[in-house]
């Protein structure tokens, strides 16, 4: 089957890395990373935009897109380092929420199975639900822990008469099983959503939520060391998931649900490096980057450079082992 490519706008891989087919698996066997678009915004509540978020991603680099990306903190180039394939969009129908999600669950259990760390990039937080599953259809059932990065903690139940959407995916994962309540990590929390009874629900599956107001208060560091713990423990893998939105709206613009107080982009970037120099990273997904909405390329550039500072240190990881 041919390649599917890119579902909004031109076929262009991030930065330049070569191409792969998802249906085609020796096309990406070997592969360390595979790039998966997901352009769904079906599931957002307010603003939507982010199904050009994936092509938005890929190319918002002042650099040349020649697949090369060479880190000034790590001394590694994840682009070269490791081998990154991108297999362009997965085809996700726009208002067909149950199709889209399945197809991608489909498209990241193969990643996974082949032995590659799949790289998401969003869409909506909907995705998120698909991303961790299909890591965890192949790691095992509550073998994957999360660290998810977010104003809003995404553990809403029934919003507009549906199971699915960008505010639901955490409850999904851990009611099906997929995923560990006591085992999901949410940084970045604040604002006014959700209420006490979600709230409870989300005490009850033994979440841990570090809101600002703590991180603030303790220090990021000291909150994401207490995290790593938990989520090393009795886990094969950790799945991150990084809300563009866990950024205080100064420094991302252009998402659907801007809360303001979050993090700084700096702390954001430090935050990702860390996690996969230390971390047995499984999956990643970037997701609510929504072009329309942005202002001079302000938010996609800095979802851009979260993949890359998570390839960068993953790159790391695997060269120097001995030196986390």
């Amino acid at each position: 089957m041919s390649r599917y490519g890119a579902q909004f706008g031109p076929d262009v891989t991030f930065l330049g890395v070569e191409r792969c087919t998802l249906d085609e698996p020796e096309t990406y066997a070997g592969a360390d990373v595979v790039i998966i678009g997901a352009p769904f915004d079906g599931g957002t509540s307010y603003r939507p935009g982010t199904r050009f978020g994936p092509q938005a991603i890929r190319t918002t680099d002042y650099l040349p897109h020649d697949g090369s990306r060479p880190s000034l903190a790590l001394r590694t180039d994840g682009l070269v380092d490791l081998r990154v394939l991108d297999a362009g969009d997965v085809e996700m129908p726009p208002g067909d929420i149950e199709r889209s999600l399945a197809a991608v669950e489909a498209a990241v259990t193969a990643v996974v199975a082949s032995g590659a760390i799949p790289v998401i990039l969003g869409g909506d937080h909907s995705i998120a639900f698909p991303d961790a599953k299909g890591c965890a259809n192949v790691l095992g059932a509550g073998r994957v822990s999360m660290i998810h990065f977010d104003a809003h903690a995404d553990t809403g139940d029934i919003e507009f008469g549906s199971l699915w959407g960008h505010g639901q995916p955490m409850r999904r994962l851990i009611e099906s099983g997929a995923l560990r309540g006591d085992r999901f990590l949410q940084v970045g929390l604040r604002g006014y959503w959700p209420g006490p009874a979600t709230l409870d629900w989300m005490a009850a599956q033994g979440m841990r939520s570090y809101e600002m107001t703590e991180i603030v208060h303790r220090g990021l560091g000291e909150c994401l060391t207490e995290a790593f713990a938990i989520a090393t423990d009795e886990c094969e893998g950790v799945f991150l998931s990084v809300d563009i939105d866990v950024c205080d709206p100064g420094h991302a613009p252009g998402t659907g649900t801007p809360e303001p107080g979050g993090l700084s982009a700096r702390e954001l970037l430090d935050a990702v490096r860390r996690i996969c120099l230390e971390l047995p990273v499984c999956g990643i997904d970037v997701v609510e980057v929504s072009p329309p909405y942005d202002h001079a390329d302000i938010t996609a550039a800095l979802a851009n450079r979260v993949v890359l500072e998570a390839l960068s240190a993953l790159a790391r990881r695997r060269l120097s082992p001995d030196s986390r």
